[in-house]
């Protein structure tokens, strides 16, 4: 397999830790009747190559909060596609605790599902692999809220893995968001194969995000 080819899977392979993907009608009805409290939208870079966007919206409903989040990747190199993913993701949160999960992913032909939900203090989770018992409070890989970086371990929303997760003590920094350099700390977050930097706001906003993957590239998120 030609190097190019190689990074490429290796990039896609670290965004299968970052994203989750356009959503079904069934996925959106799930949210019907709900009221959108706050929404995080990035355009993705390989590079300064645009291949995508990746969106999140957050429902409130009573104590319960709904995440949807929505994205699309997709990378050509001299007009053919090489890469293409896709997958679909719906969370129900109580406070800091996933409440619920349902995923589906097509990672360029290769398919997966994700379903779980918390029953008598453990958190059942079944998927392509089988089923698994989770500890009764589990976060996901949820940048939107910076509380999942105190987390010791976080679950995979595509394949299901329950990862260790090593997060580094906050840095000054500083991010272009939306054309202006504003303030900003920056963490770097390592589980598994994905490592990457963080950017939050000094209100706690996510800002942005940058992983060196495949090659010497970086993927880049960009608030719009």
């Amino acid at each position: 397999m030609p190097n190019r080819v190689k990074d490429i899977y290796a990039l896609f392979a670290a965004i299968v830790l970052l994203v989750s993907l356009l959503l079904s009608s069934e996925a959106r009805a799930d949210y019907a009747g709900g009221e959108v409290s706050d929404s995080w939208q990035f355009q993705v870079f390989l590079d300064d190559k645009e291949i995508g966007f990746h969106n999140y919206h957050l429902i409130e409903e009573g104590e319960q909060r709904r995440l949807l989040s929505q994205a699309r990747f997709e990378y050509r190199l001299l007009f053919v596609t090489l890469f293409r993913y896709e997958h679909e993701n719906v969370e129900t949160w109580s406070g800091d605790c996933l409440q619920s999960i349902r995923s589906q992913t097509d990672s360029n032909g290769t398919n997966y599902r994700l379903d779980g939900a918390l029953e008598n203090d453990v958190f059942m989770l079944d998927s392509q692999d089988g089923t698994a018992r989770l500890p009764d409070c589990v976060m996901t890989f949820a940048y939107w809220d910076p509380d999942f970086l105190q987390q010791a371990r976080l679950l995979n929303s595509q394949d299901g893995s329950f990862l260790d997760v090593n997060v580094s003590s906050p840095e000054p920094d500083e991010v272009v968001v939306r054309g202006q350099l504003v303030p900003a700390r920056r963490y770097h977050l390592e589980a598994g194969d994905l490592s990457l930097h963080l950017w939050y706001s000094e209100d706690d906003e996510w800002l942005a995000l940058e992983s060196e993957v495949g090659g010497g590239r970086t993927l880049r998120y960009r608030a719009i």
